[in-house]
């Protein structure tokens, strides 16, 4: 087997960072691309299995579709970053591109049909999201190393570019794969991810420092067992429990909720204790690791269930209100939410440069300050706006977004020792990752509150004036509000699925209109727009205490030697003197 060493960046001349970032972007491109297309194709992959995701006992496969891949890497970054500090950076990211691509070649080919291609495909993304936090928590150590300090907020802007970038593109190339054929939408990852896994393999190295250490395996193990539970805890906690439209008073995710908290806190504990732990809390001595993972966390708090809540305002209430049929609101819910996606393009990597030149503390925090007025924005928009309101507030929300999100990262990456950037990233990128399955829990949540405190009424009302018996509208009304949102989520047509067979028996007007582009949207949208107030207002005020964190970061460029950042600069020119070597070792 061929050896690999540690290269200085020396060694490896000018061009190796470029390489780095290119590759890297790749990933991470790839990864959050497959996060989110799955949302817009879920109608497509239930009705190819044929599994109606909307029947209570198919609920949890939705939820794990929705929500498994989030979850796994929330849970695994940290120690797969720990494992690049260990074991070389590049090495763990290129297994990862591997994983990913296996991954995805399995769901691509699935054959089964029912509830057995539902737990296939859930199991392999799973595995995908064991891919994706390789990626994931290697891939800003690698830029850290291969840049010097006074370029490393262009980098790291890129690549959090593609991160969130991504997230929103696979909403439209779902949108536009999954009717073709829904397997296409984890077959367009497969020729990326080849050429991904061989290029990582030939061309990337190791030019970080290693720090060999025995794995904490009862702080892995408590950090897994906690943080899974709560997750779960959260996941659960959207469906209905009994008569209560959500599950926060359920046994089974109180106890999740409880239980994971608890294993949580005896890993704090651990950690204090072992020699070479996961988390190694001493990093929380560095001010701007500390204050600029606040931000992190608050804002993946506040935008991290933005995503899901703009996705129902659109396919549920807007696109049918303007002329688009239910079946066709997935695509265009994607389309029409691409200039949050432009302003992030635009922003992310300017204020990456910017960061270089003047530090992050101020762009960070005005990106929150910006993200949090759009918040309110949305928020004294019609439910029923106009286009051009909706796309100026969203542009400047991914502007926003952009402004906070590259100069924070680099901030916190520039603050850690050189070796411990693989577990660092990982820390952060599970603060992101757990806080926005939170995100997400909490607006479902609020909304879901929201809708079922004035939903069934208004429901009830307007089922009985156009000729539906007053039993029946009233055992429709009373349904979990979840089903109402889940069905416009997946562009159905959510009264046609609630009154079902009751359709033929109506008079054919009477039935056309109560299915048709108007009677839902403005049956929902006073309730709707009452739980949105909550959901955003939650926002503002998370968003605000993130742009107060990003403040109290110290704008340290650097806390390499002299030595190394000598080093780093002298990889630009392709000479000078480089870290010191590594003993070989095999890859």
């Amino acid at each position: 087997m061929a050896e690999r060493r540690t290269y200085s960046t020396a060694e490896l001349g000018p061009r190796y960072k470029w390489i780095a970032l290119s590759n890297t972007t790749l990933g991470m491109l790839i990864a959050t691309i497959n996060s989110s297309i799955v949302l817009i194709a879920l109608p497509d992959i239930f009705k190819g299995i044929g599994i109606n995701p909307l029947e209570p006992a198919n609920t949890s496969y939705l939820l794990w579709m929705i929500m498994g891949f989030l979850v796994v890497t929330a849970v695994l970054v940290v120690s797969f970053g720990r494992l690049g500090d260990m074991y070389g950076r590049a090495r763990m990211y290129n297994l990862g591109f591997a994983v990913f691509t296996v991954s995805s070649i399995m769901l691509a080919i699935t054959w089964f049909d029912g509830d057995a291609a539902a737990l296939w495909l859930i199991g392999w993304r799973i595995v995908q999201g064991v891919g994706g936090a390789f990626l994931m928590a290697n891939s800003s150590a690698i830029l850290t190393d291969a840049f010097p300090a006074n370029q490393r907020g262009l980098a790291l802007g890129m690549n959090g570019v593609a991160a969130i970038a991504g997230s929103f593109l696979g909403l439209v190339v779902g949108g536009v794969l999954a009717p073709v054929d829904w397997n296409l939408i984890f077959l367009v990852s497969v020729p990326f991810g080849v050429i991904g896994t061989v290029w990582a393999y030939l061309k990337l190295h190791d030019t970080g420092v290693r720090k060999h250490a025995k794995m904490d395996w009862w702080g892995n193990i408590t950090f897994a067992v906690g943080l899974i539970a709560v997750l779960i805890g959260i996941t659960y906690g959207i469906q209905p429990y009994g008569s209560s439209p959500t599950g926060w008073g359920s046994p089974f995710v109180l106890t999740c909720l409880i239980g994971g908290l608890a294993v949580l806190a005896a890993f704090v504990v651990i950690e204090s204790k072992v020699d070479n732990p996961l988390f190694r809390l001493s990093l929380f001595r560095i001010r701007s690791f500390t204050w600029g993972n606040i931000a992190n966390l608050t804002a993946s708090l506040g935008r991290g269930g933005l995503q899901f809540i703009l996705i129902i305002w659109l396919q549920g209430i807007w696109l049918p209100q303007h002329g688009y049929t239910f079946e066709q609101t997935p695509l265009w819910a994607g389309i029409y939410m691409l200039p949050m996606t432009v302003g992030f393009l635009v922003s992310a990597p300017a204020s990456g440069m910017l960061s270089d030149r003047i530090g992050s503390r101020l762009l960070a925090s005005g990106g929150l300050f910006i993200t949090a007025v759009t918040f309110l924005l949305l928020i004294l928009l019609p439910v029923n706006f106009a286009y051009w309101a909706f796309a100026a507030i969203l542009l400047l929300n991914g502007i926003g977004m952009g402004m906070f999100a590259s100069p924070n990262r680099a901030e916190v990456m520039n603050s850690l020792p050189a070796d411990a950037r693989g577990s660092g990233a990982g820390m952060m990128t599970t603060f992101q990752n757990a806080a926005m399955v939170l995100s997400i829990g909490f607006f479902f949540s609020l909304i879901i509150a929201g809708l079922s405190a004035s939903l069934p009424s208004t429901m009830s009302q307007g089922l009985i004036a156009h000729g539906v018996p007053a039993a029946s509208a009233s055992q429709i009304a009373n349904l979990p509000a979840v089903a109402v949102l889940f069905a416009a989520f997946l562009g159905y047509n959510p009264i046609q699925q609630l009154l079902g067979g009751q359709l033929s028996a109506l008079p054919p007007d009477q039935a056309s209109f109560l299915t048709g582009r108007s009677f839902f949207p403005n049956l929902i949208s006073g309730p709707f727009q009452s739980g949105l107030a909550v959901a955003f207002g939650f926002a503002i005020v998370v968003c605000v205490i993130g742009a107060v964190a990003s403040l109290l970061t110290k704008d340290a460029r650097s806390v390499e030697s002299v030595g190394e950042e000598l080093a780093a600069v002298a990889g630009e020119s392709g000479g000078g003197p480089g870290e010191l070597v590594s003993p070989s070792r095999e890859r």
